[in-house]
Parts: structure tokens; sequence; C-alpha cells
């Protein structure tokens, strides 16, 4: 049995909490707001989050962070990527020894363009953790929660590490693979979420499953140019991290950025998707540092722009799908002929 702390009781950090501790594992689950501890420890419940979900009796909540991390052996950082620097610092406060930090946030840093695990670096030393692994992968909280069939992908610069995080959270329900391309990993499972949102645009504007198709196969061609480009393995966006996170993102109604997506289809303002949706939408970031990225870096991403003009220029949804597709004819296989450095010949 391991001491392993959970920073943040959101949907997904709070089922990756029943995983551990139905493994038998002691979990810490921190949140910020003292009455949600509360509600966790007395009630065995996270009705925001998690609505009808009950949570096992090894999960102890706490708003103490310092109680959180007394004695834990791993930290499981699920928080949101605009508070991951505050809260990493946070924690860098209050290690004393090494332990091996995990972290399950998907997005990328407006301005800096860095992953979770460079700002996850950047601000607790190096002397405090074992390494970085990354949890990533198509799994609705919802889901997981209630026990049914998942798999996922766990990544790190030290395959070992990675191999140790695998054995705390794998079970007969929960699968859970390894990848030495943490590159590619924490880039598929952030950028997916951008296709999401515009497969909600598209859902929500009453195009049907054809256009849906087109934007999933073509948003993963986008992917997989700036992953590539960020010295990603092509290879890992045709795995779980890639077309299967996309996959399960963009064609169900757990997704909060196909949620978020559908409503913007249906012309609802930017601000008032987000103040209903009532939990963080990450792909509106992330679409913001990545339309950036590609601009900085000359890679075509023609959906990730029409979105970004959506949520940060009061494009008009339909505008933008007619603009794409009137878009210059081009051959499909020079995509993946360029993403994976060979010539293709007609």
């Amino acid at each position: 049995m391991e001491k392993i702390a959970i920073l943040g009781a959101g949907s997904w950090g709070t089922a990756l909490a029943v995983v551990l501790a139905d493994n038998g594992h002691d979990v810490r689950l921190w949140t910020h707001r003292r009455e949600h501890a509360e509600e966790i420890n007395r009630t065995r419940t996270n009705e925001k989050y998690l609505a009808k979900v009950k949570l096992p009796h090894g999960i102890n909540a706490s708003s103490d962070l310092s109680e959180s991390m007394q004695d834990v052996t791993h930290v499981v950082l699920v928080v949101p990527t605009k508070a991951m620097r505050e809260v990493c610092r946070d924690v860098a406060g209050e290690l004393t020894t090494p332990v091996t930090i995990t972290h399950a946030s998907k997005g990328i840093e407006p301005e800096s363009f860095k992953r979770v695990s460079q700002v996850i670096s950047e601000e607790i030393p190096r002397h405090l953790y074992d390494d970085i692994v990354v949890l990533s992968g198509p799994s609705h909280a919802e889901e997981v929660s209630r026990q049914q069939p998942t798999t996922v992908t766990v990544s790190s610069n030290d395959l070992e590490v990675a191999k140790i995080v695998q054995g705390l959270f794998i079970n007969d329900k929960f699968r859970v693979y390894t990848s030495p391309d943490l590159i590619g990993v924490e880039l598929g499972g952030s950028l997916k979420n951008i296709i999401a949102l515009g497969a909600g645009i598209s859902d929500g504007l009453g195009y049907g499953d054809n256009a849906k198709a087109a934007l999933i196969t073509r948003g993963l061609a986008e992917i997989a140019r700036l992953g590539t480009s960020m010295g990603a393995n092509p290879l890992t966006f045709s795995g779980l991290t890639g077309i299967g996170d996309l996959i399960v993102t963009c064609t169900s109604p757990h997704s909060r950025n196909w949620r978020a997506g559908n409503m913007l289809g249906k012309g609802y303002p930017l601000d008032d998707v987000l103040d209903q949706m009532g939990m963080v939408v990450e792909g509106v970031r992330t679409t913001q540092a990545a339309y950036q990225l590609s601009e900085e870096q000359s890679v075509e991403m023609p959906i990730t722009k029409g979105i970004y003009q959506i949520l940060f220029e009061n494009a008009a949804p339909k505008d933008v799908v007619d603009q794409l597709m009137t878009r210059g004819r081009r051959h499909e296989m020079e995509d993946l002929s360029n993403i994976l450095g060979e010539r293709y010949n007609d």
C-alpha cells in the first residue's frame, strides 16, 4: 500500500482517487475548499463533479495541503493548467524527500507554450522528485468512477518510473500501457480538446456524422503536424492518446469540451458557455496556445485557426465552416508523408 496525494478534487481527480483506493492505496484527496472536503468525507460523494457516485472509504479529503501530503510517496496533480504553477510552488514548499510526480492534466500554457511536465519541472526543484509521469488517454471520469472498462497510457523520460505508476493504477477495469514518448502523450491529450470543441460546434450547427468524421480525421493530421514539430513520435498519435482520445472526446456528451462547442455552435457567446459549464474547459486555453504556436512555427492548422477565430475573434461558426470547406485542393496523403518524413509520389 502506498500513500498517495491527489491534488485536485474535480471529476477526473476524484475518479483517479477511486481507482487508487480500489487498488488498496491510502489516498489523500486535496481540494482548495473546506466545505468540499467535508462533503466528501461526510457523505462519500462529490455531487458537483461526479453525481451519484459513492466514494470508497480509502479516500480521505482535505483542504489542508500539508495534511494531504504528509508522508506520501506519490503526488498526482490533477488541477487545471492555469493553476498548475501556483499549486506546484506550494507543493515544492511541502516536500522534504523525493516523491514520484504524476500529472493527469491536459493543456498547454499560452504565451510560454510549455507542456504541463515542463511547468512542473520549472516550479519543483529536481531533487524533490524521482521523475515526472503523464497519465493520459480516452477516459471519461464518469465511466472510470463507475468501474467501466477504460484504457490509458503513462509516459515518462524514465520508463522505469512510468512502470511504477502503471503498477499503482492498473487493475482489471483500468488497464494502463506505458509509452516512451512523453511529448507525444502530453500533446495528444492536450490538442484533442481543440478538435472536441470543433466537433461540438459542428453538432451544434446541426451538421451530421459525415462532417464530424472529417473534422476528427483532419484534426488528427493537425495534431500530428504540430506534435512532430515539437519532437513527438508521429506514431503516438495513432494510439490511445491520439486517435483514441479524439474519438471519446469528440463523440460523447460526457466531454465538457464537446458540450462547450455544442453551445457555441447553437449561438451562445463564449462567456455564457463558460459560466454555464461550471468546470474548466481546457480546450479554450489550449486553442489559444496551439494557434499562437502554429503561427510561430509556421505549422498549418486550419481547424485550430478557425476555432481560435470563433473563440477569440467573434467569428460566426457557420462562416468558419464555410471557409474550411472552400479551401484549396489538396492531396490527402501529403500530410501523412510530410509527418513521417517520407516523399509521397502520385
